[in-house]
């Protein structure tokens, strides 16, 4: 008697995992992401979980950021696993906020960016905050075509951190000695490492999780520079400050997993989904580095995010049976 009860539950749980995911059948989902390649692993590893669930997955999109929220934000894509916080939050009020995203918890936490120099340069010439840039003589250190000012390795328009670094350089008063290169960024990051390469000295912005650190390995090859929180009059810099006493002048960063809210609320075992992933930004960085090395390909991300769930397959079931059982 016992014996059946059991064999009965145990063909009303497998009846119950079935049904959930059959009922998702049909149901297509649109993930999108930046241009950014380094973000493809992070999307799809949310975007297997989903398919666990049974939703019919598409092809991640790639899209610029400010496209990504609006297309979220209309019901026209169904989520992104890199709404950046606090970077994005006006992409994301812009678009709508809570009003047409779901979000809730942070995806990927600890994620630190700001500007660096190389080693060598800093030691030499006690070189510790941004703003010892406005003294022309340290700023020319750094100037690579031949102009007096310092060639800042910056960020790409549309990102949102080139905002924050165009406050940076009216706050400390660096118009006439640091120019902010922007454009491709891997283009820019790949001609200041050759120029680190070469003995030259550098100037950079940067973020984790990223490749770059793995090369310019910080507390090696380069330091992190200190940014005062100081703003100009009636326009104070937010505190970034740091709970270890250090300030690069950018709060640390989460991602988070945003999705459309209509979508949420009518798919509750997709919204526990996207509410208990967790991703530890050492992973992210330690594939962004196998990128660089050049395992670049469509193929080679999809292998690394099976790898990642093969050596956390325990995580990930949790994961699926914790949003089945939201179903």
């Amino acid at each position: 008697m016992k014996y059946s009860k059991i064999i009965g539950a145990c063909v009303l749980i497998s009846t119950f995992c079935s049904t959930t995911a059959m009922a998702n059948n049909g149901i297509k989902v649109q993930p999108l992401q930046s241009t950014v390649s380094e973000e493809t692993f992070q999307t799809l590893l949310v975007a297997k979980a989903m398919e666990k669930l049974g939703y019919d997955v598409l092809p991640i999109k790639s899209v610029d950021y400010n496209v990504a929220y609006t297309s979220i934000a209309n019901g026209d894509s169904t989520f992104m696993a890199v709404n950046w916080e606090p970077l994005h939050k006006e992409k994301y009020e812009k678009a709508g906020g809570d009003k047409v995203f779901y979000r809730k918890n942070h995806y990927v936490t600890g994620a630190a960016q700001g500007y660096l120099i190389d080693k060598k340069t800093a030691d030499k010439y006690h070189i510790t905050n941004l703003g010892q840039l406005k003294d022309p003589k340290i700023a020319k250190l750094f100037d690579a075509n031949g102009n007096g000012k310092a060639d800042l390795t910056g960020c790409a328009p549309g990102w949102g951190c080139e905002t924050r670094i165009e406050q940076h350089l009216d706050a400390f008063g660096l118009r006439d000695t640091i120019e902010h290169n922007q454009g491709n960024y891997s283009a820019i990051i790949a001609d200041t490492i050759s120029r680190y390469k070469n003995g030259q000295s550098i100037l950079y912005y940067t973020w984790t999780p990223y490749w770059v650190s793995g090369i310019l390995v910080p507390g090696k090859d380069v330091v992190w520079l200190q940014v005062p929180n100081k703003g100009l009059p009636g326009k104070p810099l937010a505190n970034t400050a740091l709970s270890n006493g250090s300030n690069y002048g950018f709060a640390l960063g989460k991602m988070n997993i945003l999705a459309n809210k209509k979508f949420a609320q009518a798919h509750p075992d997709a919204a526990k989904l996207f509410s208990i992933m967790k991703l530890d930004v050492n992973d992210v960085n330690a594939q962004n580095t196998l990128m660089r090395a050049g395992q670049n390909s469509e193929k080679d991300i999809e292998r690394h995010t099976n790898g990642w769930i093969k050596a956390h397959q325990k995580i990930f079931d949790s994961w699926i049976e914790q949003a089945k059982a939201a179903k």
